[in-house]
């Protein structure tokens, strides 16, 4: 399978890159930049440590995308549209790890999923999949009388928060709920809050260092609490599961898809 890798030179397009070379089935068949980078031209494999792989970083991002099979994509949210309108055109499927979306992004992906297949996930990892599944289950049987709390700790580089995998966890814990989490979401507590109004969902955000990514949903109720915690302590997990999802979609119908639909997880 031709797989490319749209913002080669990031950090999670270097991570990409290696995941697709080490896996067997797929190939990279091409990497982009925008037009004016440093990195165009360079042969994608030395970029990401690798030998080299006779693919150069180009800025053509229509023609990278045409000549794949699939695409994967952790760059920005206005990119990622563009990349989604390109793919759809082409009949190439698309893998989203981008978060940051607003209302009107999340139309236009929606759109291209009418044409292509695209996943689309806050966070490509199995265990982070996993506990957002915990989260769904044990929110739905503790009910009212606990308190949700999401936590979470980037790097000091990451540009949106809450994070889209805290974002995901909370969607998770609502779904549970059986709650809007539009509604019932406290993002910012700041002054004289007054108490806490029972069955929101309250968000925590820290960054800072080079953490790559910790989550905690907290279940707090009277007089014990329950955490479910995951750690990421290397951006591999992110790229291998995107390769994964990137595989899975051949031959697979037009469709906006998740990771879950990817690794088998039910969402009850």
């Amino acid at each position: 399978m031709k797989i490319a890798v749209m913002g080669a030179a990031g950090r999670m397009g270097r991570q990409l890159i290696a995941a697709i070379a080490a896996e067997p089935g797929c190939t990279l068949s091409g990497a982009t930049e925008p037009a004016g980078s440093s990195m165009l031209g360079k042969d994608a494999g030395e970029l990401a440590g690798l030998e080299r792989l006779g693919v150069a970083v180009s800025s053509d991002t229509a023609a990278v995308i045409a000549a794949a099979d699939a695409i994967v994509d952790f760059t920005i949210p206005k990119a990622s549209v563009e990349f989604a309108e390109l793919a759809a055109r082409s009949g190439t499927a698309h893998i989203i790890g981008t978060t940051g979306f607003d209302k009107v992004s999340e139309a236009a992906i929606a759109a291209a999923a009418r044409k292509i297949a695209i996943v689309k996930a806050g966070n490509m990892s199995l265990g982070v999949n996993l506990l957002a599944a915990l989260t769904r289950q044990v929110a739905a049987a503790l009910g009212n009388d606990f308190d949700i709390e999401i936590v979470e700790m980037h790097h000091r580089m990451k540009i949106d928060a809450p994070s889209g995998t805290a974002l995901m966890l909370g969607e998770a814990a609502a779904e549970g709920r059986g709650i809007s989490l539009a509604e019932r979401s406290v993002r910012v507590r700041d002054g004289h809050t007054g108490p806490r109004q029972s069955g929101d969902i309250g968000f925590a955000t820290l960054r800072g260092g080079t953490v790559v990514g910790d989550h905690t949903v907290i279940f707090a109720g009277e007089g014990e609490r329950i955490e479910l915690t995951h750690r990421a302590t290397d951006r591999g997990i992110f790229a291998r599961g995107a390769v994964k999802a990137a595989m899975w979609t051949k031959d697979r119908a037009p469709g906006l898809y998740a990771m879950t639909d990817v690794l088998g997880i039910r969402n009850s």
